[in-house]
């Protein structure tokens, strides 16, 4: 990847089905071989539903963002603030929801830069906390946040079709 053609660009309504492809596309990649094909299926059947997807980009307290090679999206991030965020719901944090990379951009940095702006956009409106939760078999993404400075502050259980998961809730306090 050449760094003159990474960017990074905020999702809008118009950008529905390329967010669906990509949405379903790298979690397939990250789960399928770790879950039964119905568990999957039925996850993408309700998580990246036409109607579910818009009420989530039309929400005013999330945001979506894709990052690009020229105008190809090779993954996104999700955000949320207050009441959107899954657990907390504080209003001095924000919830990193999503950060998916294709498989084929994973080690470029992507993810990273992903990161990067969703710490950005928390600094920008003064938040204390980013927070997100990870599937506890989900090494390589919990290395990746340690590696950021995040700690483990709580779990939760996951439904994932019918299979009930653990998510380890990792937190990290921004400075002043």
């Amino acid at each position: 990847m050449h760094d003159s053609e990474i960017n990074i660009s905020i999702i809008t309504l118009n950008d529905l089905e390329a967010l669906q492809n990509i949405g379903i596309q790298t979690f397939i990649e990250t789960f399928a071989s770790v879950n039964t094909k119905e568990d999957i299926d039925a996850y993408i059947a309700s998580g990246f539903d036409s109607a579910k997807l818009t009420a989530e980009v039309n929400n005013p307290d999330s945001q979506f963002y894709f990052i690009n090679i020229g105008k190809k999206p090779i993954g996104y991030l999700k955000v949320n603030f207050g009441v959107a965020q899954t657990e907390l719901q504080d209003t001095e944090s924000l919830e990193i929801e999503r950060i998916y990379v294709l498989k084929e951009f994973q080690g470029r940095k992507a993810g990273q830069l992903l990161f990067s702006k969703a710490l950005e956009i928390a600094q920008k409106r003064k938040l204390k906390t980013v927070w997100l939760g990870v599937w506890e078999q989900n090494h390589k993404a919990i290395k990746f946040y340690e590696k950021n400075g995040f700690t483990v502050f709580d779990k939760h259980s996951f439904l994932l079709g019918n299979d009930l998961q653990t998510d380890i809730m990792m937190k990290i306090n921004l400075a002043d």
